[in-house]
């Protein structure tokens, strides 16, 4: 049905819709309530929610409550999980839709999950994909500049986080809880709501945290799962070991494992293990997430690194590339999501921030992202980090008029790390 709306809206002129395009989100989310029958009403829904750290934060909430002996479901930018089915979202958006959402609890409801832990965006509120959730909990994490383009300021933007902040007060549910990061500046106007539970966690409380991924950034997140995991009542024991048990999330810090590597023989893996090159994976695309993934790794780092995609947030582009230039030793600015925009364009206004590496020549410029891979692996000497920032489990790089190619940074990593290792061995 929803596909059907959509050839319409095309019909329309696009100043009649944009006029009346709030009444066209706000009928889709109704319609989605009504045609999967209230699904939210029979589970607890969790909203994960703010700028950075989303993913892990619901990967974390989704490992306690099933520390908890909870039956869980999990709506995420990186998959979608009901009980012990869980598959990648391939969609390239967190909410894929009004009805999208409201089947997804349905089905999670009659599957018998007691939670369900849905990441929410700024840009999901902004259409109404949350309207006819009857949200439980809130968590929010944190709040930074992003989308800017898409929502017309900051303000704008943490207005439209906010929106699930009211959702929460306004939902008919028993108990409700919302748990805020009050380190962030921000946190607080969370907690202001009329609701049973407002919990506030502080950031130095993290340090306390054991985990087994890397950066503080990361405790933080865990320390969101673990603030609400106490509140409902789970053995701090439990919760803790469930944290801890977190080793992997898909494209967060995600190291290339040696072992996945696709070698004729296994044996040629023995010398690059000794080289300790780690590839890593990483989701993130704003200054303050570039700063927390370089600063998780010492030594030798090479950053790979794209800009956010084409026509959003440009005004950080230059600033993405004095990230990496303060933090890494080699710079390689590659292709990431141009959409309609000149490919080159992005690069050189990403590159203009490294004006260090001009000076020592450690600045690369490669527009095609498998070659840029390649030469980061390459280049990399003993003990080196390579981060390949900015798509994490991304499916696609976006093109122009709607095109998109088929992509995986993890298994492009892999690809090349068995092409450089063979050539390698065969100069032997």
């Amino acid at each position: 049905m929803e596909k059907s709306l959509r050839a319409i809206k095309k019909l329309i002129p696009k100043s009649v819709f944009k006029r009346f395009q709030p009444l066209y989100h706000y009928s889709l989310a109704r319609t989605g309530t009504l045609l999967y029958r209230f699904p939210s009403h029979h589970i607890h829904v969790i909203a994960v929610t703010g700028t950075k750290g989303k993913s892990s934060t619901t990967e974390y909430v989704n490992a306690v409550l099933e520390a908890g002996g909870y039956k869980t479901a999990v709506l995420s930018t990186i998959r979608f999980k009901i009980g012990d089915l869980s598959k990648p979202n391939l969609y390239k958006m967190t909410m894929p839709g009004r009805f999208f959402v409201q089947k997804f609890l349905r089905e999670a409801v009659d599957a018998d999950c007691q939670y369900a832990v849905i990441e929410m965006t700024s840009e999901g509120a902004k259409m109404y994909r949350h309207l006819g959730v009857q949200l439980d909990t809130l968590i929010f994490t944190n709040l930074s500049p992003e989308h800017i383009e898409s929502h017309g300021s900051f303000e704008n933007y943490k207005a439209a986080k906010l929106k699930l902040a009211r959702a929460l007060s306004t939902s008919k549910k028993p108990l409700r809880r919302a748990i805020a990061n009050i380190t962030d500046p921000h946190g607080t106007d969370f907690l202001i709501y009329n609701i049973e539970k407002n919990i506030g966690f502080d950031e130095k409380d993290a340090k306390k945290m054991a985990i087994s991924l890397p950066g503080d950034f990361n405790k933080v997140n865990a320390l969101a799962a673990y603030t609400f995991g106490m509140s409902l009542g789970i053995s701090e024991e439990k919760i803790k070991k469930a944290i801890l048990n977190v080793t992997k999330i898909p494209g967060r810090a995600e190291e290339v494992d040696i072992a996945s590597i696709p070698v004729s023989n296994p044996s040629l893996l023995n010398d690059f293990a000794l080289k300790n090159i780690k590839v890593v994976v990483d989701y993130a695309h704003t200054v303050d997430s570039l700063k927390k993934i370089y600063s998780a790794y010492k030594g030798k780092k090479i950053a790979v690194i794209g800009a956010t995609g084409g026509g959003r947030d440009t005004i950080k582009r230059k600033s993405l590339g004095e990230v990496a230039d303060e933090n890494c030793d080699i710079v390689i600015v590659t292709d990431e999501d141009p959409y309609d925009d000149d490919i080159m364009d992005i690069i050189n206004t990403v590159a203009s921030g490294v004006t260090k590496k001009i000076k020592d020549k450690t600045l690369f410029i490669e527009s095609d992202r498998r070659k840029a891979i390649n030469m980061a692996i390459s280049l990399a000497k003993p003990n080196t980090t390579i981060l390949i920032t900015g798509k994490g489990t991304d499916p696609y790089i976006m093109r122009a008029n709607g095109t998109k190619e088929k992509w995986s940074d993890m298994q492009v990593a892999r690809e090349e790390l068995a092409a450089i290792i063979e050539a390698s061995a065969s100069q032997k």
